[in-house]
């Protein structure tokens, strides 16, 4: 699990690419590496990974076709800066909302604003996930644990504080990039359960006429 506080970002230091798997490496600062083992979950852009070698300060994960398929992390080359974040421990503070790193698909931005200390971002909204998005609910983008501050049919927008700006890949973003989205997995679940309700008492309803 992760809490979408972005430790750091990171450059990519070395794309390996097979068929249907890219490898990723990462030149780690020692402040990461502390008790980082082989098989330990680690969210690049969002997307949990596991750690396949440690060589030194350079670690490496390797991405599968399902997820280069839905991330953006296919579109990554070396140099590019993703957010980094550790997996959570028994007793860390949740500073943000609970993420599985289980990444649900792309958002474009559509629009950037810059407010006086702050920056806004408009994404368009994928349609399968519309009915996830609340205003004022929790989304992650890329990582990063945020509030929706306006929600409309087909797009949503976010703010972004200095802070955040500074410490994520955020303070980058420009029109047409694309960036993962992981929807609150209670929204998730209060919503689906909520629809089968629906169509359950529907079928009832049918079967009693």
């Amino acid at each position: 699990m992760f809490t979408g506080i972005v430790a750091c970002t990171l450059p990519v230091a070395n794309i390996e690419k097979k068929h249907q798997l890219y490898r990723f490496s990462f030149q780690f600062p020692e402040s990461l590496l502390v008790g980082l083992t082989l098989g330990a979950s680690v969210a690049i852009n969002g997307a949990c990974l596991t750690v396949t070698a440690i060589e030194g300060d350079v670690v490496s994960f390797d991405a599968m076709m399902e997820t280069l398929r839905i991330t953006n992390l296919v579109n990554l080359n070396v140099g590019d800066q993703v957010n980094l974040e550790r997996a959570a421990r028994f007793g860390d503070e949740i500073g943000g909302h609970l993420l599985s790193g289980h990444i649900h698909a792309m958002a474009e931005v559509i629009a950037t604003e810059s407010p006086e200390n702050n920056k806004k971002v408009t994404f368009k909204v994928p349609t399968e996930l519309q009915d996830y998005l609340f205003e004022k609910g929790y989304v992650a983008l890329n990582g990063v644990s945020l509030t929706l501050s306006e929600l409309n049919q087909d797009s949503f927008s976010v703010y972004f504080i200095p802070e955040t700006l500074r410490v994520t890949t955020f303070g980058q973003v420009e029109v047409g990039d694309q960036v993962n989205l992981e929807v609150d997995s209670q929204t998730q679940a209060v919503v689906d359960t909520v629809k089968r309700i629906n169509v359950k008492k529907q079928y009832t309803d049918k079967a009693n006429r």
